[in-house]
């Protein structure tokens, strides 16, 4: 994913409030509890006179008014939604570390960030859950099975040397970079009743049969991922690293889609949300780079639409929060409240029922019915109708999900979401794509 766009649940920043607001306030250290706080799961209610205002860097998809409504009800605390767009997120970071409390990015974006030292390490000794944390970023394994590392994967950028380390450590320490807050697997979305043969390859992407009808996301740091899938899948090129093309691989890349696109292959080319949900739904494209809760969303319009399981795997990103290197006293201590609550099940739960996959699986089951997790994490035919937070119909009883099992989604990486080291060349390249 990764995107400044509209995402299917709402994205209506919460209630703001200034920084002068707590300015003045005392600090009133909440580290004393923390120890029986966090084995209680416990988390108290912050006395009104002494509020505290997170400002929650992050771009809108990931910016949900009711997960902010969920943590002021439980802790008092005031999450002030800051939303930009997944370039400005990774510039802000860099230029303005003192304009955010809380920052909500790609593990991509840490080559850029964590080199200026404006990223603090996450001090795992204060994450309630840290262990817990799913093996896919601790480790890179789902199931005991190591998946595809190529590109960013966040095992390679997950723990820091010390908490004001700018570099990644090569082994476990006790600092993170980021905690993992969604993460999933993207691959082509299709109208299986508008194809009607089934669909196993990345490669079908530029097959001519469905000129004038497919579609790719137009954000080149993903869609050049896309991009090199297909590449693979037509058996014209095997790369050592997708998500670090040399300049002679990105002008392979670019070279097959400017050639598709001359001749007619796109429909569109997409940077948002609802553009690539009504594409489909109006059936002016048939199949397409896609996001799952997006299919979702095509779906609850009641259009058949496959979120499709490749035989080449799939292109995996994940999101995680990450702390200034400048916040300290009550603020940190509220932004690592506002961690702790967010991975002890009710944000985790509320996510994985968009579709989406939580950090920590445990205390995400615990706020789910039996039949919602065996849906969406199992991959066993639902027992009854599957809704969205909102209530929303997303599949009916009987229906499996696409992909099958979190182990079979997850266990089925190709590539991660990347920063190339040829970043800027690739932009350039991919604007002339646009261009032709």
């Amino acid at each position: 994913m990764s995107d400044d766009l509209q995402s299917a649940r709402p994205s209506t920043p919460a209630a703001t409030a200034t920084e002068a607001d707590t300015a003045a306030l005392s600090r009133r250290g909440l580290i004393k509890g923390t120890a029986g706080i966090l084995a209680s799961g416990i988390f108290p209610a912050v006395h009104a006179a002494d509020p505290i205002v997170l400002r929650y860097l992050g771009t809108a998809v990931n910016q949900d008014k009711k997960i902010a409504e969920k943590f002021k009800a439980d802790t008092g605390i005031t999450i002030q939604y800051v939303a930009v767009t997944t370039d400005d997120v990774t510039k802000r970071a860099v230029t303005a570390p003192n304009s955010f409390d809380l920052i909500d990015t790609e593990y991509f974006s840490l080559k850029k960030i964590v080199p200026t030292g404006n990223l603090r390490g996450i001090d795992s000794k204060r994450i309630k859950h840290a262990d817990k944390i799913t093996p896919l970023f601790t480790k890179g394994e789902i199931g005991g099975r190591k998946v595809g590392d190529q590109g960013t994967a966040p095992k390679k950028v997950m723990y820091l040397e010390g908490e004001k380390s700018k570099v990644f450590a090569t082994s476990p320490t006790p600092f993170m970079s980021l905690i993992p807050t969604v993460y999933n697997a993207d691959t082509l979305g299709i109208r299986p009743d508008l194809i009607k043969r089934p669909i196993s390859s990345w490669a079908e992407l530029l097959n001519p049969e469905f000129k004038g009808k497919a579609a790719i996301l137009n954000i080149p740091s993903i869609g050049i991922m896309d991009a090199a899938m297909v590449v693979e899948a037509m058996g014209l090129y095997k790369y050592p690293d997708k998500g670090n093309m040399t300049k002679k691989e990105i002008d392979l890349t670019i070279k097959t889609l400017i050639e598709a696109k001359k001749a007619g292959q796109f429909r569109a080319l997409w940077k948002d949300f609802n553009e690539s949900v009504n594409l489909m739904a109006s059936g002016e494209v048939v199949i397409q780079s896609m996001w799952s809760p997006a299919v979702t969303a095509v779906r609850t319009k009641g259009i058949a639409c496959n979120f499709q399981p490749l035989k080449e795997g799939y292109r995996a990103w994940a999101a995680g929060f990450g702390l200034p290197a400048t916040l300290s006293g009550r603020k940190l201590d509220g932004a690592y409240e506002f961690i702790n609550w967010f991975l002890d099940g009710w944000a985790g739960a509320y996510l994985n029922r968009q579709g989406y996959y939580s950090a920590v699986l445990e205390t995400a089951k615990s706020k789910m019915e039996a039949y919602e997790w065996a849906y969406w994490m199992e991959g066993k035919a639902a027992s009854q109708d599957i809704k969205s937070p909102n209530g929303d119909v997303l599949a009916k009883a009987g229906a499996v999900r696409d992909g099958g099992s979190y182990e079979q989604r997850m266990g089925g990486i190709a590539c991660w979401n990347a920063l190339m080291d040829e970043n800027t060349y690739m932009v350039q390249k991919w604007n002339e794509f646009v261009a032709a």
